[in-house]
């Protein structure tokens, strides 16, 4: 069968030893097989070579063949219209698993000849180029022999590139050629930016949208942008994105041993002949793989599957991802290749399976949503926002992160959407002198009445606070904290019986019984009540807060305020539940 894209492979690609190159990246392999669904999906349903074809998901082209494009039939359109343009269309069905399953003989007629294959997804893997390109004398003579390689083997088509880094080598092999060293960038810059949006499993269509709409229509023009200023308009993702339009690679594709307590394996007892009973031994290794994971808090993107066959072969394939597996996505690859090695004859039963992460990265992309694992409905709200933030500005959308300070709001650090969300425990402000100001400590006590405070029947004989935050924040108000603290304290007047506003006789002490709340709407009334507690915070500052007091109530309507007194009024800087 003749190949397409050799030729042009051949004359492209740049000889000498330039597979060793200390560039950014490491020089990548690249072996495409184009319209793979299609070509998959004809072969199971055995249709002729030279009919028009088209995957359909959702009653949209998922995918065509050649022959069908010269119809014009195009990826997205409507079924209705690819089959008004072309009456001879033959319409196949999307099946991940058929289409993992049909390619293994093209990634193990690659393997024959240059070990280290990674399966990116059903139609495209890559490898280092050194291996090969050192074997046969040079990367042209490795393209022709792995062209020739799968032609002969698996009875496919494909096309080959070589560049600097796994992106810029998939988009050389759509192309049929190679990228001298050190030029990837220069590659990239022409090409169209929704070449960002061709992984699956990375949905950019958001950010592709977005970057036309502001000019940027080239991958030059987006790599020529500061990365600072993409990861401050546009988000996490699109740092990955700007990283590959510049010409590099988050994760090339090197192969190390991975920590042997990561690993996952089975021994099959008995030996397994069906996939059914190969997956579902799987599903539990999966699950056992993650929690390993889990635990130490990483997450996989390239997945090693190995098995061992009653007669001793062992079979080994490496499926890489652009975004973290899951668990699901874990069982999903495993059961694409088994179903590849128990149904294409040859591999016996399989007494053992092992599952290893050749490649891991931080867990904390994938943290848990408040209802269970991140999804789809996750992604697209996460896509929503920063799209927000691209429209109104990185500000315009933010998270709260716990912080030190006294205050409930100085305790929460708003942080924009998409930057690293840290702990902090932010140091007391240092006294000019190192000394403490004395009466700065923990809040003391009221002049009786109920207490809000639910946590205050822990406190300790004479009145004081148990120590319960820590010791570099003395005074800061004790759990639990308020449930909703305003932007701007809210000022009201604190009305005794008689009708008289109450003050402070003394920083700890009112000249008053508190009777009713006034401000902010209908006067409420107070059935209880707790402090007043001084604060001294940065009392050697003249800029600082100045002396404070904090007083918590309890309302006839069942809700709790904590009150601060400052100046001459009370504020409202808190409202517990």
């Amino acid at each position: 069968m003749s190949t397409t894209g050799g030729g042009a492979a051949g004359e492209a690609v740049t000889t000498g030893p330039t597979g060793g190159g200390r560039g950014p990246d490491p020089r990548v392999l690249a072996v495409w097989s184009p319209d793979w669904p299609v070509t998959a999906a004809a072969r199971a349903a055995h249709v002729p070579a030279h009919r028009p074809a088209a995957v359909f998901h959702a009653n949209r082209v998922l995918a065509c063949s050649a022959t069908a494009r010269r119809y014009g039939v195009r990826r997205g359109l409507r079924r209705r219209e690819a089959q008004a343009r072309c009456p001879d269309l033959a319409v196949l069905a999307p099946d991940p698993g058929r289409d993992a399953r049909l390619f293994e003989p093209v990634a193990a007629a690659v393997e024959e000849l240059a070990p280290g294959v990674e399966v990116v997804r059903p139609g495209l893997l890559v490898l280092p180029a050194r291996g090969p390109v050192g074997w046969f004398g040079g990367e042209r003579e490795a393209v022709e022999r792995l062209i020739d390689q799968v032609a002969l083997r698996a009875g496919v088509e494909c096309q080959i590139g070589v560049a600097d880094g796994m992106f810029a080598a998939e988009l050389a092999a759509r192309r049929g050629r190679g990228v001298p060293p050190g030029r990837s960038a220069e590659f990239l810059a022409p090409l169209e930016v929704a070449e960002l949006d061709r992984d699956p499993e990375a949905d950019r269509s958001a950010l592709v949208d977005l970057l036309r709409r502001l000019g940027l229509r080239s991958l030059g023009a987006f790599a020529s942008l500061a990365e600072a200023d993409v990861a401050s308009r546009f988000g996490a993702d699109a740092v990955a994105a700007h990283r590959l339009a510049r010409g590099r690679d988050p994760r090339p594709p090197v192969r190390r041993v991975p920590p042997e307590e990561l690993a996952a394996a089975i021994e099959l007892d008995p030996p397994v002949d069906r996939v059914d009973a190969a997956a579902f031994a799987a599903r539990g290794l999966a699950a056992r793989l993650h929690e390993a994971l889990a635990g130490h808090g990483l997450a996989c993107t390239r997945l090693g599957v190995h098995a061992r066959t009653d007669g001793g072969e062992e079979l080994l394939r490496i499926w890489r991802c652009a975004e973290p597996l899951t668990p699901s996505g874990t069982v999903d690859r495993v059961r694409w290749q088994l179903d590849s090695w128990l149904g294409r004859g040859g591999s016996g039963t399989l007494v053992a399976l092992r599952l290893t992460p050749e490649d891991t990265v931080v867990a904390g992309a994938l943290q848990r949503g408040l209802w269970g694992d991140v999804g789809e409905g996750d992604e697209r709200a996460g896509r929503a926002l920063v799209r927000v933030q691209a429209l109104l500005g990185p500000e315009a959308v933010v998270t709260a992160v716990p912080t030190g300070g006294r205050d409930p709001g100085e305790r929460v650090r708003l942080v924009p959407w998409g930057e690293e969300r840290v702990v902090e425990e932010t140091a007391v402000p240092p006294h000019p002198d190192g000394a403490a100001k004395p009466g700065a400590a923990d809040p003391g006590t009221g002049s009786g009445g109920t207490v809000a405070d639910p946590g205050a029947a822990g406190r300790a004989p004479g009145g004081r606070v148990p120590k319960d935050p820590p010791a570099t924040w003395p005074g800061r108000l004790p759990a639990p904290s308020p449930a909703t603290v305003p932007p701007d304290p809210v000022p009201v007047r604190l009305i005794a019986a008689d009708g008289a506003e109450v003050g402070l006789a003394a920083p700890d002490l009112l000249d008053r019984v508190p009777h009713r709340v006034s401000g902010g709407g209908a006067d409420r009334e107070v059935t209880g009540w707790a402090g007043p507690w001084p604060v001294h915070a940065r009392w050697w500052d003249p800029g600082g807060p100045g002396p404070l007091a904090r007083l918590q109530v309890a309302l006839a309507d069942g809700a709790a305020l904590l009150l601060v007194h400052r100046g001459a009024r009370w504020e409202v800087a808190g409202v517990y539940d």
